[in-house]
């Protein structure tokens, strides 16, 4: 067998050959579903669904005729039924609806087919859709209450005539007026023969005129309705008339004719076991009511002891099949009906018992009307009494001859001597025919065949001549055989002899339990003859078929390979590379579109090795080699999807890398441009102002040297990681910046010149300060006192605002210990105001002296103080965000990692520590922390929901506080199995599986193992050696599914 794709593999068990309801079950089932649906007593019904392996079965499904269609179905229906078929073989599906049109016409009733299309349920994988056929059938009114109709029958086959549609067969009034005069013994007035309408009223208006001369009074009931075929109006009249002729003559004890038949019914059944009639519905459901009042009257017909109250149908069949047959009571109820129908309809099971009524006291009543001529005759017939007497006299009188003596020994013997003839004969025919069908069995339950249609069709010749030839004379034997044995039996009877037992196995029940086995192996053999030729000639149509879809896919799969190994995209540029990824898109779309021709060539191979088909093993290997390239066809694309990707993922690095180089060398050039004239411009200094600028200006430069440097070797750093990029993973023209001509190399060069002027510039100032230093002694003390408080409040500064940004998280550990660390700096401040005092005090001096600049210092006590205020503003700002942090922490239930992170993420993308993001930078960061936001309007559109919540002002910023709210709330919020299944699906790059090597790349080492243990092996489509499905695994994790 070719070994197909999961998805194929899906549909094969969807088409398994199966049975999906068994008839034993139907029947309960319907009962329940009846009863929980509350339908009407007069309405029930039925869904009998067929899978679709009874199609491709060895027996096609039948739908019976009338007398088996209930007990197989497992239900009657009276008014209505529909029936369901599943057609998803698509092969068979044609055949099936032949069938039930066949049976819908068999059964002469009204009808309406529907054929739905419609999607399998929740929980089926391939999706595919499956065909149901139904049938809805609404019977005849006629039939709708056959009891009336059998009732009616059995009146009206005394004249040679019955009906078949109670609706339609009374309508002209001929046979309602029959149906009175047979049930009267009267005789009605002449009917109109006319074929108008008012000739069908006034034979109608006879009918009800003569019933009600009998003194019943119909009310509602109109010679139109009859005529226009009212239903109710019909069915009404006709219990009437059961009531008036049927019931009404019933007396028990002056009783009402109901409760006079009621009373009957009891005493008739008072002694037999488990029967206790109180109605006329319920008390007759199991049928043993029926089989007591048959074996009270006429025991010799069924045997009451081995009746069972839990086999109500084979009771109810019993007592109807031996009224029917030996007392003459035609069959007006269903035993299928009676047993699952909740409550029986009255008037149906009293009009059926009141024929037993009829039928027993009729027989009773002409026994005692010979004892009651008797007696009401004055004077008898004197002839009569005289030819009877006679009788007596021949009988008693007469000598012990020993002639007559002989006479009846001899005519014993003859009877003996015939009756052992007819045993030995019926021995010998009955040996005969149970030799035949043993013969005959084997040969009609032999299934083999050469698999070819000639061969199919020498069985069914040889079949024909079986039906032709040889059972025609033995079922003359079976009869004569059944005749001679009840012939038999009677003679034994009449000369009172015991009854004649046949030797084992050669009663007439073996005979009749053999010859039913010969029918049914002869039917099954020929439904087995014509389903083989029905398959012999669908396993040519599906090899075409298979045939032709895999030309179609092997056209369409050449040179796929091919084009999918190819490395093509190494050569190229980011947008080349996003072509051939768009391109490559649209290949993937393509070979999604023809799964459905895979899954349908797998499908066909499956039902040519389910049928039996002579080349399957060509066919299996043909649709081996495609299931085989199908797979690697989806590895390749996946493989070549991941390299475009990843190839995509390098250009871009490597522009982002060129871009942000350009953006920061051409300011730095510009600095370094102006910095190299500063230093070599020519000064004059006449005064200490100027010379104080000079130093302070010059100062000023060299304290930004260190963020030069920081810059140059930043700038440098990108132009070697694009070269490292560029070597690592060989691409061609990787080091060419598109967006600037300025390389490292020439800002290294003039990098180095600037250095070199700094120490100059320093010896020429130096010179001149040294002229300039005579009236100095106050402004170097205030400058001494200065230089320390000043940088002490720089650090204490750097350090206030590195803890408060998350800088030294790792280095102060919890929020409390950084709280506690805070306030640490809060008193240090507390304790060092008297150095700045100290410094207030020097200050007032230089004030007083009226010196207003100071060369020896770039502070002044402005920005002491300034910087002072902003050291505790810090403090203090800082002190109430941690304490904010602790409650939002211990309100939403986050750690204080989820914190930390979020700091360190919103610090990378702070550039210029403003505590702040720009639109761009917060973007960067919620998609830095794993937040899905699309390239397209439906993602432009969630962005600017966000900006909205985090910048309800619109200041065009980003706060700090904001940020973690927000961020906080989807942390809690997104808990849910549903969201860790979009995690993953993000780390997997949107396939419904992910690799060990992915868990490890984007997961903690200790997390990423605990995911690899744990995790089941993906199975599902597209499946890759070592997929792993972190679908189930997210549901364990919340009890949606074993882990």
């Amino acid at each position: 067998m070719p070994r197909i794709s999961p998805r194929a593999s899906a549909l094969r068990r969807d088409r398994c050959v199966r049975w999906l309801l068994q008839p034993q079950l139907g029947s309960q089932l319907i009962a329940e579903r009846s009863r929980r649906l509350q339908l009407r007593s007069s309405v029930m019904f039925f869904v009998f669904f067929l899978s679709p392996s009874v199609c491709c079965s060895s027996a096609p499904p039948r739908y019976g005729d009338d007398q088996s269609r209930s007990r197989r179905l497992g239900c009657v229906t009276r008014s209505f039924s529909v029936i369901g078929v599943d057609l998803s073989a698509a092969a068979s599906a044609w055949g099936e609806r032949k069938n039930i049109w066949r049976y819908v016409k068999a059964r002469g009733a009204r009808f309406r087919i529907r054929f739905v299309s419609k999607r399998r349920k929740r929980g089926e994988k391939d999706g595919r859709r499956r065909t149901l056929l139904f049938c809805g059938v609404r019977q005849l009114p006629g039939e709708g209450c056959p009891t009336f109709t059998a009732w009616c029958n059995s009146h009206l086959r005394k004249a040679g005539t019955q009906i078949d549609n109670i609706e339609e067969d009374f309508r002209n009034g001929l046979k309602l007026m029959l149906l009175l005069e047979v049930i009267s013994g009267e005789t009605l007035p002449k009917p109109d023969r006319g074929k108008m309408r008012f000739h069908k009223i006034a034979n109608v208006n006879k009918a009800l005129d003569f019933i009600a001369s009998k003194g019943v009074k119909l009310v509602s009931i109109g010679a139109e309705e009859i005529v226009d075929g009212n239903v109710k109006m019909t069915l009404g009249l006709i219990w009437t008339i059961i009531l008036r002729f049927a019931i009404q003559d019933i007396s028990v004890e002056e009783m009402t004719a109901k409760e006079g038949l009621l009373l009957w019914c009891q005493r008739k059944t008072a002694p037999y076991k488990n029967v206790n009639v109180q109605n006329f519905h319920l008390s007759w459901k199991d049928g043993l009511a029926f089989c007591a009042l048959i074996h009270r009257h006429r025991p010799d017909l069924l045997d009451y002891g081995k009746l069972k109250k839990e086999n109500p149908l084979d009771n109810l069949n019993l007592a109807f099949d031996v009224a029917e047959k030996h007392l003459n009571i035609p069959r007006m109820l269903d035993a299928e009906d009676m047993v699952y129908t909740a409550k029986p309809d009255e008037r149906a099971v009293m009009t059926y018992v009141s024929c037993y009524y009829h039928a027993f006291q009729g027989a009773q009543q002409v026994k005692q009307q010979r004892v009651q001529d008797m007696n009401s005759t004055a004077m008898p017939d004197e002839r009569a009494i005289m030819t009877y007497v006679s009788s007596y006299y021949h009988t008693f009188a007469g000598a012990q001859q020993a002639e007559t003596a002989a006479n009846r020994i001899c005519k014993v013997l003859k009877v003996n001597q015939e009756n052992e003839r007819l045993m030995e004969e019926y021995e010998r025919l009955a040996s005969d025919l149970l030799d035949w069908i043993r013969r005959t069995t084997p040969w009609l339950e032999n299934r083999t065949t050469d698999n070819t249609l000639p061969g199919v069709q020498k069985k069914l010749e040889e079949f024909r001549a079986y039906r032709r030839a040889h059972k025609p004379p033995r079922v003359e034997q079976k009869a004569k055989l059944e005749t001679n044995f009840n012939t038999l039996q009677t003679k034994l009877r009449l000369s009172n002899r015991p009854a004649y037992l046949p030797s084992e196995g050669k009663m007439v029940s073996d005979i009749a339990s053999a010859w039913k086995g010969l029918e049914t192996a002869e039917k099954g053999f020929e439904e087995w003859l014509l389903s083989e030729m029905m398959r012999l000639e669908r396993l040519d149509h599906l090899a075409q078929k298979f045939k032709h879809k895999a030309d179609i896919h092997e056209e369409w799969t050449r040179g796929k390979e091919e084009m999918l190994q190819s490395q093509d995209f190494r050569q190229c540029r980011l947008n080349e590379v996003k072509a051939l990824k768009k391109k490559h898109e649209a290949f993937e779309s393509d070979l999604a579109a023809h799964q459905d021709r895979v899954e349908q060539i797998a499908a066909i191979a499956q039902e040519l090795n389910a049928l039996g088909y002579h080349d399957a093993a060509s066919v299996n290997a043909r649709c081996q080699r495609i299931c085989d390239q199908w797979d690697r066809l989806g590895t390749l694309t996946q493989k070549r999807r991941s390299a475009l990707e990843e190839a995509e993922r390098v250009l871009e690095k490597i522009d982002h890398l060129h871009l942000e180089f350009a953006k920061r060398v051409a300011p730095f050039n510009n600095w370094l441009d102006g910095a190299r004239e500063d230093l070599v411009d020519m000064f004059i200094v006449h005064t200490m102002e100027e010379i104080q600028g000079l130093m302070e200006a010059h100062e000023q430069f060299k304290q930004t040297l260190g963020e030069a440097d920081k810059e140059h070797k930043a700038i440098t750093g990108l132009a070697q990681e694009v070269q490292a990029i560029a070597s690592q993973y060989q691409v061609p023209g990787g080091v060419e910046n598109p967006y600037t001509t300025l390389t490292s190399q020439v800002i290294t060069t003039k990098w180095a010149d600037v250095k070199q002027l700094v120490p100059k510039r320093d010896q020429v100032l130096q010179a001149e300060l040294m002229r300039q230093q005579s009236n100095e002694r106050l402004r170097r003390k205030f400058a001494e006192k200065a230089n320390v408080v000043g940088p002490w409040i720089e650090r204490q500064m750097d350090a206030v605002a590195a803890l408060g940004m998350g800088m030294q998280a790792s280095l102060e550990g919890s929020l409390e210990e950084q709280l506690k660390r805070l306030q640490q700096y809060e008193q240090a401040a507390a304790q060092y105001r008297p150095h700045l005092e100290e410094l207030e005090r020097t200050h007032q001096e230089v004030q007083e002296a009226m010196i207003f600049e100071n060369r020896y210092t770039h502070y002044t006590m402005e920005t002491l103080r300034v910087g002072w205020e902003q050291l505790l503003t810090s403090i203090h700002r800082n002190i109430n965000e941690v304490e904010n942090q602790i409650l939002t922490r211990d309100s939403k239930g986050i750690t204080q990692e989820q914190l930390h992170e979020f700091r360190m993420s919103f610090n990378h993308f702070d550039k210029n520590r403003t505590g702040r993001l720009a639109p761009e930078e917060f973007k960067s960061c919620l998609v830095s922390l794993g937040y899905s936001i699309r390239n397209d309007r439906q993602g432009d559109a969630d962005f600017r929901r966000i900006m909205n919540i985090v910048d309800p002002n619109n200041t065009g910023y980003v706060h700090f506080d904001a940020f973690l709210d927000f961020m906080t709330r989807e942390s809690t919020d997104r808990d849910t199995a549903e969201q860790i299944i979009d995690s993953f699906r993000i780390l997997a790059g949107d396939k419904p599986y992910i690799t060990a090597e992915e868990l490890r790349r984007e997961l903690p080492p200790d997390q990423a193992e605990y995911c690899i243990r744990r995790m089941a092996a993906y199975k599902g489509h597209g499946s890759v050696p070592g997929a792993l499905d972190y679908m189930s695994f997210s549901t364990a994790l919340y009890g949606e599914s074993d882990l």
